[in-house]
Parts: structure tokens; sequence; C-alpha cells
């Protein structure tokens, strides 16, 4: 089976027991809202795994000791706290694991007040560690104490149970998974159930098709990296796959939405990221950076597209901004964010991006900042054009750019118009593991391949005007078969013999008829 046919196979188990879960949820709230209990539940579970298996560990030289027996041992329990807080970053009392929480719904003990208390006991086993600013509102999302819910704590119980025993159903074989459970999850239920909160799904989380191409991009020849770092990281999706590609040291990210950065830190510990590797910030990144005196090996985004900005004549002091003498368009931040990771990524580094077409070809200051990337500093190392719809919430093609600051290959630029590598999927088009290798085997070996790769000289863009419109470089052009006129001609007259042929055998017909 191949790795594409695993991850449909996995998203499909995923899919239906999401869509159960949601139909105990639905007519009770706003469907958007579904994705805040559902996801913080899944979390929980993942987080009460995991302290149950450090338990066992830890108390693996004294056979006759359970989680909860050690804990009613004084000494015991100063001594789990200890070392899961230190190794975790939290810990969980044995009476708050989401199976004790399962099992006092079996026997119809569920208060939905042990739940809050449960999450409650998370936040609070934090506090005053070093951990804290990781683990902190992370179940904000999640109001238990919402009427939506139900009138009463009893009917909110009730309904929160069904969902628990739904989610205790969901696999979290990690080794052997080809989907990010949380990410997955999440762009799943904003599809079918937000339609309007959907329409930005694509900026919080990457197909990880997608992800994969600029994962093996960043990483390629390497198998170790100190720091990776997305400026827009949404769900972490894009971060956490460039650690399937090879070992990272540390991960960096900052998100503007409160939700959405929850659910990246959250997707960071899912995957068994110590909270001693990772740095999420929730903040605007162009207005207010919070890694800005960081440099970075690795650079990924997926920014928002087309995203508006403020463009404050401020930034013309910028260090990111200054050298280029002109800002991004205010109702287009797409070239803000190439500059601000620009500036982050290290002498050494490489750094590459998702975004809409326009940025290859738009004039005026974008025009500008894009001949100084080119002309100048020489950084602009590849253009990968992608199909269109491929995205959740938008159906335009994107484009692949790649940049490093000291370039192997300083005398051009490989253009890719991989614009017709899909398959064609119910909602949305599907890149295949075969069009990934293809596109990666072109990158890696600077292929010329016919109406798919070009490696142009710096002087052939500058005879463009630095326009990077693929098609001015690969020349993807089908000549169509030459049309016979004689032939043409022989069919139509053949066509004016049968129709007269016809009318003459209705003649009798329409006469009798009176119709003629």
């Amino acid at each position: 089976m191949s790795i594409s046919e695993k991850q449909k196979e996995q998203q499909a188990e995923l899919h239906a027991r999401l869509w159960a879960i949601a139909n105990d949820l639905r007519g009770n709230m706003d469907a958007s809202e579904f994705k805040n209990y559902i996801l913080g539940l899944i979390f929980y579970r993942y987080l009460s795994e995991k302290v149950e298996t450090k338990a066992k560990e830890l108390l693996k030289d004294d056979p006759s000791q359970t989680f909860l027996s050690a804990w009613k041992d004084e000494k015991l329990r100063n001594a789990l706290e200890e070392e899961m807080q230190k190794q975790l970053g939290y810990y969980i009392e044995p009476q708050f694991l989401f199976n004790k929480l399962l099992a006092s719904i079996e026997t119809n003990d569920f208060e939905i007040e042990l739940l809050q208390k449960a999450v409650n006991n998370i936040t609070n086993s934090t506090m005053g560690t070093e951990s804290q600013d990781d683990f902190e509102n992370l179940f904000d999302d999640m109001d238990l104490n919402s009427t939506r819910l139900g009138k009463d704590y009893k009917s909110r119980g009730k309904l929160i149970a069904v969902v628990m025993a739904n989610i205790a159903e969901i696999p979290f074989s990690h080794e052997d998974s080809e989907i990010d459970i949380l990410g997955d999850a999440y762009e799943y239920l904003i599809g079918q159930f937000a339609a309007n909160a959907g329409k930005k799904a694509g900026e919080y989380y990457t197909p990880q098709q997608v992800s994969k191409i600029l994962a093996k991009i960043v990483s390629l020849g390497k198998s170790k990296i100190k720091n990776v770092y997305d400026p827009t990281c949404g769900s972490g999706s894009l971060l956490l796959r460039v650690a399937r590609e090879c070992k990272v040291s540390k991960f960096y990210g900052q998100e503007s939405i409160a939700t959405t950065y929850n659910l990246a830190r959250m997707n960071m510990l899912l995957h068994d990221v110590s909270y001693k590797n990772f740095d999420i910030k929730n903040d605007d990144t162009l207005e207010n950076p919070m890694h800005i005196n960081m440099k970075f090996e690795a650079v990924v985004a997926n920014p928002p597209y087309s995203a508006k900005w403020s463009a404050d004549n401020k930034f013309l002091l910028d260090e990111r901004f200054s050298a280029y003498g002109k800002l991004a368009p205010k109702s287009k931040a797409d070239y803000a964010f190439i500059q601000h990771m620009i500036y982050q990524l290290d002498d050494k580094g490489t750094m590459a991006v998702v975004l809409p077409h326009g940025v290859l070809f738009r004039g005026a200051s974008e025009g500008a900042i894009r001949e100084y990337l080119i002309k100048e500093k020489n950084y602009l190392d590849a253009v990968i054009g992608l199909p269109a719809n491929i995205f959740f919430g938008t159906s335009i093609p994107t484009v692949i750019l790649v940049f490093k600051k000291c370039r192997e290959n300083n005398d051009n630029i490989l253009f890719i118009d991989a614009s017709k590598c899909y398959e064609k999927g119910k909602n949305q088009n599907i890149l295949s593991d075969e069009d990934v290798d293809k596109i990666m085997q072109t990158y890696s070996e600077r292929k010329e391949i016919d109406k798919f790769s070009h490696v142009a000289s710096l002087s052939e863009v500058e005879e463009n005007d630095y326009n990077l419109n693929i098609p001015r470089y690969v020349d993807t052009f089908e000549e169509e078969e030459p049309i016979d006129l004689h032939e043409v001609q022989r069919q139509i007259d053949e066509i004016d013999k049968q129709i007269a042929e016809v009318d003459k055998q209705l003649e009798p017909y329409l006469k009798e008829l009176g119709l003629k």
C-alpha cells in the first residue's frame, strides 16, 4: 500500500468517527463550535494516555504498585509529580485520567464537573514551572459551562459522555500514522460543518503532500536540522512534517489566531515534541515578531494569501524591510511575509513558502521587491507551480518559492510546472506520491524536462523584466492535430445527403397530415 493510499484509508477511518461525534453534537450548538470540543477532548485523551504510560515506566521496578496505589503514598506521589513534571511538563492525578472518566460514564457516575476538574488539574500542574507557557489556556475554547451543551449540568454531562465514548474509539497509532490527527480533524470539521470559517481553513492547515514537498526541500541532503521556523504556523502541521524528513532539535512558530495557536501547541505535544523543544507564540508576525533576534536553518510557511496588513511607514526603518526601499501593498502582504522570512533565514539555511501565483508577476512595489531579491541578492533558487484546488477553501493554483542566501546554483533559477500533476478528488485535487517524487527529483537534480521544467539563466529572467510567470519559462503548449478541411467538407456533404433522404421519406406523411 502506497503512502497516499494509507493516508486515504486512515483519513476515512478518522472522518467516519468524527462524523459520528459531530452528529451527537448537531442541534445543540452552531456547527463551527464542534471542533473546539472534539479537538479538546482528543487532546485530553492523549495527555492522559501519556501520563499512564509514563507512570508504568516509572513504577516498573515495583510490579505491586499501580498508578493509583502509588499516588496514595505521599512519598511516591511527590516523586511521580516531580518526574512527570520534569519529563512531560505536566501530570494528571489518577482519578482524572481519560479512562477513569470513561469508566464513570459506564457506571452512570460521570458528571461534567469531573471533566472540568480534570482539565483544571492539568493546567494547575504546570503553574510556576518551565512548561507553564506551553500549557496555559490550552483548553479555553472547550467551554464546559456553555448552555449550548445543555441547559443544566446533567444534560451537558450526558452529551459530553457520548462524545468521549466516540473519541475513545479513534486510533492513536502515531508510529504507523501518515496523517496529522489534530490537523486533519480540524480541516475535516471545518470543511463539513463550518462553511464560513472554512473559507480560511487552508491558512491553518497545509495538505500533507504539499507539506511533504516543503519539508523535503528544506531538509534536502541533511539528516539533522538545528531549528525550523514557521511564522504563520497554523496547526503546526508544516513544522511537524519537517521532523518526518530529518531530526529537528527545536521548533519555532508564531500564530495570530488564539484558537489555532492552541491547536499548534496541542499538536506539538500530541506528536511527542517535548515542551522544552518548541516555542510557539501568539501574535501578529508582521506587526510584532516574537523571534526576531533568531536565525533559522529551515523556514517553511503557508501564509494567509494576499492578506491585509498596515504597511505603515515605520516599517521602512525596520531591518526586515528597509533595504528594499519598498513595502508590500496594504491589500497584499505576501511579499511582507517573504521579506520577514528572508530576514530570519540563516546564511546556510533554506526557505520554502507557498503563495498565490500573483507573487510571480504583480508589479508596482511587489515587482520592485521581487527584482531586488533576484538582481541584488540572488536569493531565489526555484519556482514550483502547483495544481489548482489542492487547498481547502481556495481553488486557485499556488506556487512554492524556494530561497537560499548562499546558493550552489547562483547563475540560474529552476522553474517547475507541476500544475498537471494531480489526481482528481471528490472535493479537492490530490498530489500523488509519484507526483511528489517527480517534483523532488527534478528539484534536487535541477533537471530540464520538456513541458515540465526549465533551468533559466539570470539573464533570461532579466530579459523578462523579473516576471516569474511560469509559462514564460516552461512551454506546456500542446500542438493540436491539423484539421483536414477536405475531410470535414466531405462529412458535411454526407450529412446533407442524409438529411435530404429523411425529408423525402417524411414528405408523404406530412402531406397526409396537411402540413405540406
